[in-house]
């Protein structure tokens, strides 16, 4: 009978238990587990862990939310004989929409909790406030609390031994611990480039960087090489951070977490050497068909009166001067590669044509047309000495290597504002590439440019076919001068709009003084040499009045980035068209496509987003938007919709079913 009561009170006794009670709230079901249901003999340190369970569609985040979110944030203050909890975060998942990068977790999560006891081995209560924020449509902040009692003693819960076990499994461990090893990883402005070898070899991984609270980075362009072997990662970086990076790589159930030591460069992606030749293909046809692009258009001016000129020359003479024309070109475009090369070590981003920003640069290439000009229409005469020869005022037209050497240099520069097909696939792996391939990419793309020079170098006698002088070169070279002068007016437009019309007014008053004096002592070498110093000082020392302010007319609005995913979200089409008024091929475009029927018509319908920015000023919003979708120069191009909310790229030189086409796919009628 002793025995049947001593039975009867066991049953009677609590039932010792190694999971919490839950605790919901509308959108969460929140417990704490531990491995075991108590405290056992001597052990000072208990596995627990905070188990949520979410409504379906709802998610919270991990310690780096990314571009919007909070990590959540626990409180222990109210435990008893607990010294110390730490809180270890599962490998996340990337959430995106709209462009919005978030980093968490959905459905459910377990986070692991290391529970430091003050005493040893005795009875323990764990007292836990976790303030936890919700998104799924709309984000609510949740606040559970939940408390577990371990008291002394207990077996080992295999149940939540195993649950715990698994959870703690997903917690990055360290890069050799994964199998990793860091190869090269660089950060500049515009993006964050990491190489990494792997072992065993990775299936589907993806990277989550951390570098403190304000730091964000754009969804990531992953590679692998080598079968899986090979690890490359492009992140565009749209806001930097104050602390140390960390990088976190997931491939399902395998991830790691470590701190790089950062290159000067960043890595090639995998596979590279075997591209490289149709990059430098590409690079040469997008610097071949820059000859017939609008920007080098003034040049040819130039160029077709030497030609004229060297019609009854030797063909060694007529050889040296188209060789001298193509080495400026491949001087240009040499410097131009080392010039990005040491602005990209230095941490300064960089693009095409973005000099013509810059109004000292505006004001020189306005000096340098007058001059031209000048003397294509017979104001002056430069003499052959050695000294004259070097200058740059040293034209073609009267002889001299210099002046070949001159005009081709100033084809170069004349044709860095424009955006030939091809040229920016090359010009974006060159940018984002070491400087070997920028140095490679960039001579190939000066070959392709120089290529009409180095045919009439090759067959001297093509110049023969050409009429011969006489009294009517007089007139055409009149006529050359008068088209350059109106390319150097169009140059003063761009200066107004980037500057203002104080800065464009000054130059302006010195380039014509610079005519009028050419005309009336004609003398080029100290007139010259002193009309292009005002204009460029000019330049720099009136005051920038910010220039015209962006004109957005008929369906177009004013650019503003978050605008596209506000409009989509609303079942919009947006179109973003980015433009400068110093990009002629954005010109041509516009006259040609954009503003022209049907297209006009089609962005002016309901349910249609024009937006335009304009980049004729710099503007760091702008360039951003170009580095996040891979771009560094312009035009560029892109139609977002419900059918394409990451949105669709269009080429360089638009047509009008190309456009048409992308905004019915981006409206999800195609």
């Amino acid at each position: 009978m002793r025995i049947l009561v001593i039975m009867l009170c066991l049953l009677m006794q609590p039932v010792l238990a190694a999971t919490s009670d839950p605790v919901e709230t509308r959108t969460v079901r929140a417990q704490l587990v531990s491995a075991t249901d108590g405290v056992g003999e001597g052990t000072g340190v208990v596995s627990a862990g905070l188990h949520l369970e979410l409504e379906p569609g709802w998610k919270t985040y991990w310690r780096s939310p990314g571009e919007v979110g909070l990590p959540p944030e626990i409180d222990w203050s109210g435990s008893e004989n607990i010294s110390d909890v730490t809180l270890a975060y599962p490998a996340p998942t990337r959430f995106t929409a709209f462009e919005i990068e978030n980093f968490g977790y959905g459905e459910e999560v377990l986070f692991p909790l290391t529970v430091a006891l003050v005493d040893a081995g005795q009875a323990a209560r764990l007292t836990l406030r976790a303030n936890l924020l919700v998104c799924a449509e709309v984000c609510i902040p949740e606040t559970v609390d939940v408390t577990l009692d371990l008291p002394a003693g207990g077996s080992v819960d295999a149940a939540n031994a195993r649950l715990l076990a698994d959870w703690v499994a997903r917690v990055p461990v360290s890069a050799e611990g994964a199998g990793l090893t860091v190869d090269q990883v660089h950060l500049s402005e515009e993006a964050l480039t990491l190489r990494l070898v792997a072992d065993p070899p990775l299936r589907s991984p993806d990277v989550f960087p951390e570098q403190g609270s304000y730091a964000a980075f754009g969804a990531p362009d992953v590679r692998l090489g080598d079968a899986g072997r090979i690890l490359w990662a492009r992140l565009p970086v749209l806001s930097s951070g104050e602390g140390g990076l960390d990088l976190t790589v997931v491939d399902g159930p395998r991830a790691a977490t470590f701190r790089p030591d950062l290159s000067q460069t960043p890595p090639a992606p995998p596979g590279q050497s075997r591209g490289i030749a149709l990059i430098l293909l590409l690079a040469f046809a997008g610097g071949l068909i820059l000859n017939v692009m609008p920007c080098v258009l003034p040049v040819l001016s130039i160029k077709l009166a030497s030609a004229l000129q060297a019609r009854d020359r030797g063909a060694a003479r007529v050889r040296a001067g188209f060789l001298a024309s193509a080495a400026g070109v491949l001087a240009f475009f040499v410097a131009l590669a080392a010039g990005i090369i040491g602005l990209r070590a230095a941490g300064v981003a960089v693009g095409w044509g973005v000099q013509f920003q810059n109004p000292a640069f505006l004001a020189l290439m306005i000096g340098l047309m007058v001059l031209f000009a000048a003397n294509l229409m017979g104001l002056f005469e430069v003499g052959l000495s050695s000294d004259v020869q070097t200058r740059m005022a040293r034209t073609e037209t009267r002889g001299g290597w210099g002046g070949d050497f001159a005009t081709g240099a100033f084809a170069a520069v004349m044709a860095t504002p424009c955006s030939a097909p091809f040229l920016g696939t090359a010009v974006t792996f060159a940018l984002t590439s070491g400087a070997g391939l920028t140095m490679a990419v960039f001579v190939a793309m000066a070959l392709g440019l120089a290529l009409p020079f180095l045919i009439v170098a090759a067959r001297p006698r093509l110049i023969e076919r050409l009429p011969r002088p006489g009294r009517w070169m007089a007139t055409l070279r009149r006529v050359l001068g008068g088209l350059l002068l109106l390319a150097a007016i169009w140059l003063l437009s761009v200066l107004a709009a980037s500057a203002g019309w104080v800065i464009a007014g000054g130059v302006a008053a010195a380039a014509i003084a610079m005519l009028l004096a050419l005309g009336f002592w004609r003398r080029a070498t100290p007139i010259g040499a002193v009309g292009l110093v005002a204009v460029v000082v000019l330049a720099l020392i009136l005051p920038v009045s910010g220039g015209q302010p962006a004109v957005v007319s008929g369906p177009w609005q004013a650019f503003a980035r978050d605008r596209i995913a506000q409009d989509v979200a609303s079942g919009q089409t947006v179109f973003v068209d980015v433009t400068a008024d110093w990009c002629l091929t954005c010109k041509v475009n516009k006259r040609l496509v954009l503003d022209a029927a049907p297209v006009s018509g089609l962005l002016a319908r309901d349910g249609v987003t024009a937006l335009r920015a304009d980049w004729t000023r710099p503007d760091e919003g702008i360039a951003t938007y170009l580095r996040d979708n891979g771009r560094f120069g312009i035009p560029f191009n892109a139609v977002y919709g419900p059918g394409a909310p990451e949105g669709i790229a269009l080429p360089e030189i638009l047509t009008e079913r190309a456009v048409i086409d992308a905004m019915e796919r981006a409206a999800g009628r195609q």
